[in-house]
């Protein structure tokens, strides 16, 4: 008996304990799996759900310019007949940074116009009678400009025009309105609306004897545009606004404001109110002999 006993605590003595024997480790937590509460076995994870991304903000398209050439056309109303110039679009550095430029012509900045037509001469009366049956001018004169029109007028001898033609005449906004006084993509960089000499180009204080004189008496510009600078102020779309420096394409103005834009110069400017750089602003139902429109369409 002894004996068996001896032999039996050497046999418990050569067998290992269930913590020295190696368990493989569980897959999914790495324990040994004895020891793992699934004993190796895990339940498949659920998928996690990723969290929903925002969809980034869609870009505001930016306006593209149309620089396609446009044709001259003539247009007749109530037997008149006037001439709309195609301009084709392009770039072209708007404003003034010598020193005699005032502040509203600064800063100089980039802007792209899309092709347009503009009326060749400003607006005279005869084409003015024609459409609203009087004239409100104080130098009169069928083929003078117009003038003593405020904006708030243009915008009423505009839509009559429109109904009477079926077209949409418009004022230019103030880039058109310089990019074409410039001479548009032929412009030589002139001071004046085509030429570096106010004379060749303008009725002005030195030379207007104090009053307008018919349209298309003086040189045209690059363009074939006559009175760009000087005769009458003329009217623009936009409300009158500070510029910016970045580069814009077509640009409009302001969304609102209280007085609106007019360009060029008149019979009572001086040179230097001839430039085609300079900037006037009045209020919309102002009026004055020297101040009149051009078309655009």
């Amino acid at each position: 008996m002894k004996q068996l006993l001896t032999l039996l605590f050497a046999f418990l003595l050569a067998v290992p304990t269930l913590g020295q024997i190696r368990m493989p480790p569980c897959p999914t937590c790495g324990k040994k799996v004895n020891l793992c509460p699934y004993h190796g076995k895990h339940p498949a994870p659920k998928p996690q759900s990723k969290p929903t991304a925002k969809p980034k903000p869609k870009p505001k398209p930016q306006p593209q310019a149309v620089l396609t050439p446009l044709p001259d056309e003539t247009i007749t109303v109530n037997g008149v007949s006037f001439v709309m110039k195609g301009v084709q679009g392009g770039t072209f550095q708007m404003g003034s940074n010598e020193s005699e430029a005032d502040s509203g012509e600064k800063p100089v900045h980039q802007v792209t116009v899309s092709s347009f037509r503009i009326g060749q001469t400003e607006v005279t009366q005869e084409l003015w009678q024609a459409v609203m049956g009087a004239n409100p001018s104080y130098f009169k004169g069928n083929r003078r400009p117009v003038e003593k029109v405020s904006w708030n007028d243009c915008q009423d001898f505009i839509r009559e025009l429109n109904r009477l033609t079926g077209r949409r005449f418009r004022l230019p906004t103030e880039a058109e309105w310089e990019y074409a006084a410039c001479g548009g993509n032929r412009s030589s960089g002139s001071k004046y609306s085509g030429s570096f000499s106010v004379d060749n180009v303008a009725w002005y204080t030195s030379n207007s004897g104090n009053q307008t004189h018919e349209v298309g008496t003086k040189q045209p510009n690059e363009l074939g545009l006559y009175d760009m600078s000087g005769n009458v102020w003329e009217w623009c779309n936009d409300w009158y606004g500070s510029y910016g420096s970045t580069s814009k394409t077509n640009p409009a103005g302001p969304s609102s404001g209280s007085d609106r834009v007019f360009r060029g110069g008149g019979w009572g400017s001086n040179a230097r109110g001839c430039c085609v750089s300079i900037r006037g602003d009045w209020k919309p139902d102002g009026r004055s002999r020297d101040l009149g429109l051009r078309l655009a369409l």
